[in-house]
């Protein structure tokens, strides 16, 4: 297991990097720890869980954790985020004034590759100058603005002088950064998105820091990106939010 997504769950959940590398499931009360992801941290850590390595990490309020803990200590961890499992926790998170906001895939890379063939010009931006694409939706996937975790590093696509896709990477942690992309709809399904993300993704790693890269369960497509971009799957993830 890569050592640095080893030691970034061990903050994320809450636990010791020993723990991450085990078989066993890990249930813990939550201790914000300096180093964890804290992108979209709105309501604190009422309970989120890692699906990794064949088992769940389970962090969260300890009244939702003993509860997981009763039901869940001995799941199987490859299985974990299947519907009726899925379904049944959303109810008992709902009994709490809580919903399940979000349950993603994540990818990371750990090599530099080579750039797939592409017929179009970059344009790099340094973090003062995403600034200017504040508000721009386009570009919603590339850059979040999130304070918690900061856009660095931006790379664009560009053709006949305009912009047709946008790749940024955001500071989530000390040790890993996220990978977003946007391509504009006349120019999908030309490897472009594959482009840009090798090529962030590259410049993460030249920066000494882990890629990782997001997306749904049902998003087919970005799915292809980050496998084109030397991306391999490493975790799966779910967090819930208060309630409506």
């Amino acid at each position: 297991m890569n050592k640095t997504l080893q030691l970034q769950l061990s903050k994320d959940y809450c636990c010791t990097p020993e723990e991450v590398c085990g078989r066993e499931n890990i249930f813990t009360v939550c201790s914000p720890l300096e180093g964890r992801r804290k992108f979209q941290e709105k309501s604190g850590c009422f309970l989120k869980i890692c699906a990794v390595n064949g088992k769940i990490l389970v962090t969260g309020r300890e009244d939702i954790v003993s509860q997981c803990r009763e039901k869940y200590s001995k799941w199987d961890g490859a299985w974990f985020m299947e519907f009726q499992t899925i379904f049944e926790l959303e109810k008992t998170v709902r009994a709490f004034g809580y919903k399940i906001d979000r349950l993603h895939p994540f990818y990371i890379s750990e090599e530099i590759t080579p750039l797939p063939p592409c017929d179009f010009e970059t344009v790099y931006y340094t973090q003062k100058e995403i600034e200017q694409f504040r508000d721009d939706d386009r570009f919603d996937e590339a850059f979040a603005f999130c304070e918690d975790a900061p856009d660095v590093l931006g790379i664009a696509a560009v053709k006949n002088g305009e912009i047709i896709g946008m790749a940024g990477a955001s500071a989530d942690s000390p040790y890993m950064y996220q990978i977003g992309i946007n391509v504009l709809p006349d120019h999908r399904g030309k490897g472009i998105g594959a482009a840009l993300v090798t090529l962030i993704k590259n410049k993460v790693l030249e920066l000494g820091k882990l890629p990782f890269y997001g997306t749904s369960v049902s998003h087919i497509a970005s799915q292809k990106t980050a496998v084109k971009a030397g991306f391999f799957p490493a975790w799966t993830e779910l967090v819930t939010e208060k309630g409506d």
